[in-house]
Formats: C-alpha cells, sequence, structure tokens
C-alpha cells in the first residue's frame, strides 16, 4: 500500500514537472498590479536576447550546434550575462526576442532583484522555435493575444524586386496587448520580423508581414489608444539613419509608421538618440570576429503615437559591452527609453 502511494506521488510530481518544461505559454493576467516605484515614470527596453534556450528545442538544434549556445553550461553563462544587463537597466516593461518560452523568462526573473512578471504566447515558427516574450513590473489589462491574419505578396509598389508567385504571410512571432499607465491607454504590439530582407522572396513577405501589423495598428488607434510598437524588424529607417546610413531594401518601417498609406503617423524613438550611437546589432560580415564600426546596424526599433513621443525624457542604445566572437552577451544591444506620463 505504501509502495503504491509512493508510486502515485511520483508519477503525478513527474507529469507536473513535465507540464511546466513543457509549457512554452504564459498569456493570462497573473495580477493587476503595478509594481514600479515611481509612477509617474516608466523605462521601456527592447531587447533581443539571442537564442535564449534552455529547453532543448530539435528542429534548431538548440542549444547545440543550430544556435550560438552549444550546452547547458553555455546557456547558463549567456543568461548571467542577460541579467547582468536587466539589473543595469531596470527596465519596467521589456519586450525580448529570440526567446524560447516561460521557463526562460522565469530563470531571468530568478536573477534578477526586480519584482516581474512573465508574459508570452507562443508563435508560430516552428523552424527556430523562437518567440517573443516580455518581463514587466507593469501588469497589462488583457492577455496576451495573437493575430491570424495573412496579408497578400507582393504588396503594391514594393521595392523588393520579387518575381516569384504570389502569396500571402502572416506574422509568426509576435503578440499584442493593452495598457493603462497613468490613466492613459495603450495598445503594446511587438513583433520579430523575418531575416534576410536582401533576399527578394523573403523581403516580399516582410511587406506583407508588416502589412498585417499595420492593420492592428489602426484599429487601437481608431479605438483612440496609443501605441507602442516595437521589436526586431530586421531593417533600417531611412528616415532616421544609423551609425552606417544603411538605406532598407524593404519597405517595412514606411508601413509600420503610416507613411505608406499615410493613415497615421508613428514616430522612432531613435530620433532622440544621436546617429553616432544608433546601432543595436553587430553582424560579422567579413567573418573574422572583430568588432568594426561597419559591422553596426539599427534594425530594433521602437516606435510611438505623438503623444508619447512627446512624454518621452531620454532614449539611448545600451552599449555596455562588446560583442564578437567567444562572447556571452547577445549580438544585439538593449533600445531604452525613458516616459514621464
Amino acid at each position: 500500500m505504501i509502495f503504491n502511494y509512493i508510486y502515485y506521488l511520483f508519477i503525478i510530481t513527474s507529469l507536473t514537472m513535465y507540464t511546466a518544461l513543457s509549457d512554452t505559454e504564459c498569456k493570462n493576467i497573473q495580477s493587476h498590479s503595478d509594481r514600479r516605484i515611481n509612477k509617474n515614470q516608466f523605462r521601456l527596453v527592447q531587447y533581443n536576447m539571442e537564442w535564449v534556450f534552455v529547453d532543448y528545442y530539435k528542429n534548431a538544434d538548440c542549444p547545440g550546434n543550430g544556435c550560438t549556445w552549444k550546452n547547458e553550461s553555455d546557456i547558463n553563462t549567456h543568461i548571467s550575462y542577460l541579467t547582468d544587463t536587466i539589473n543595469k537597466l531596470e527596465p519596467d516593461i521589456m519586450n525580448i526576442c529570440e526567446i524560447e518560452g516561460c521557463d526562460e523568462l522565469n530563470r531571468l526573473i530568478s536573477n534578477t532583484s526586480s519584482s516581474y512578471n512573465p508574459y508570452l504566447i507562443k508563435g508560430t515558427d516552428t523552424s527556430t522555435g523562437q518567440n517573443v516574450g516580455m518581463l514587466t513590473k507593469i501588469d497589462p489589462d488583457i492577455n496576451l493575444y495573437r493575430s491570424d491574419l495573412h496579408a497578400n505578396y507582393p504588396i503594391p509598389n514594393s521595392k523588393c524586386n520579387y518575381t516569384g508567385s504570389s502569396g500571402s504571410s502572416g506574422v509568426s512571432k509576435h503578440y499584442i496587448t493593452e495598457f493603462t499607465i497613468q490613466d492613459t491607454k495603450i495598445a503594446m504590439i511587438a513583433a520579430h520580423l523575418l531575416s534576410i530582407p536582401t533576399d527578394p522572396y523573403r523581403c516580399s513577405k516582410r511587406e506583407a508581414q508588416s502589412m498585417v501589423l499595420q492593420n492592428i495598428i489602426k484599429d487601437y488607434i481608431n479605438k483612440n489608444y496609443e501605441i507602442i510598437f516595437l521589436g526586431d524588424l530586421n531593417d533600417y529607417d531611412k528616415d532616421i539613419l544609423d551609425i552606417n546610413n544603411n538605406i532598407p531594401t524593404s519597405q517595412v518601417l514606411d508601413i509600420l509608421k503610416g507613411t505608406y498609406i499615410d493613415d497615421y503617423t508613428l514616430y522612432s524613438v531613435s530620433e532622440n538618440i544621436p546617429q553616432s550611437e544608433r546601432y543595436s546589432n553587430w553582424w560579422d560580415s567579413e567573418n573574422n570576429c572583430k568588432d568594426l564600426p561597419q559591422n553596426y546596424a539599427l534594425i530594433d526599433h521602437i516606435l510611438t503615437t505623438s503623444n508619447l513621443k512627446n512624454k518621452i525624457q531620454n532614449a539611448f542604445i545600451y552599449h555596455g559591452y562588446k560583442e564578437y566572437c567567444g562572447k556571452w552577451n547577445s549580438d544585439h544591444y538593449p533600445v531604452v527609453v525613458d516616459f514621464v506620463l
């Protein structure tokens, strides 16, 4: 009888542990609290953390030879570096790209000194298994949700030079939620778009992804919400040139900022950052593992409506570490903006 009871407890415990490890979502509101010390301002951060995978994901072979971190020791060291950056920046809301799931968000929280809640809704990128998630001291008003809408490509007046068959694309990695901060209603849309915009096919799909997100933005603007749109867009902004004057190959930023159809206007917080500091990514284009200025680009963006733009107190990109082969930091740098409401 005692043996049966112990065996029963073992099975229940094992199932519970497996469920916790395999659960990649934490999309539902955990509380309705605001754990900021100063309620009159908030710090928002956009950060691509680079392959934060603790649970092994077979399709991407990560941790393993398919991604940067080859084993458990590598990812543990990487997480310690990431949490050091979080503790230095102390964001109130942080959007995170290239994260596997809620296990990883909780690992980040366990190494920080602040009272964050994790939020993530699983995307549809089965190739990499990457998702977009959030750590926040301000709980959202609604559960995170996604849009299953698709847009056709190539879009009218596309600049991607794609000559293949037409099709449609959705946004595999994104989430949508809402906040009320100091009586201001804010819709927050976060996304991680397809990479390699120089490839005509992928460029064309990226423009379609942006059209889907544009419709979400328009719907919220029509409901009188302020907008925060942020993420790794894997492209440049022709109006806010980065450190190396990179010019976009797609119209992703024009579409998202509203200038493609002139229905609305969003502003980049990077216009508040000196051009010499406008880089959020290091890409080893020469394959020489050196940290060179020509390898820098601004592909992570935060866009806002005019009312929020006018409440920006400070904006910068955190360059508190150097990135090159063999380093444990991310190959991206956090984009930071402070609002006073």
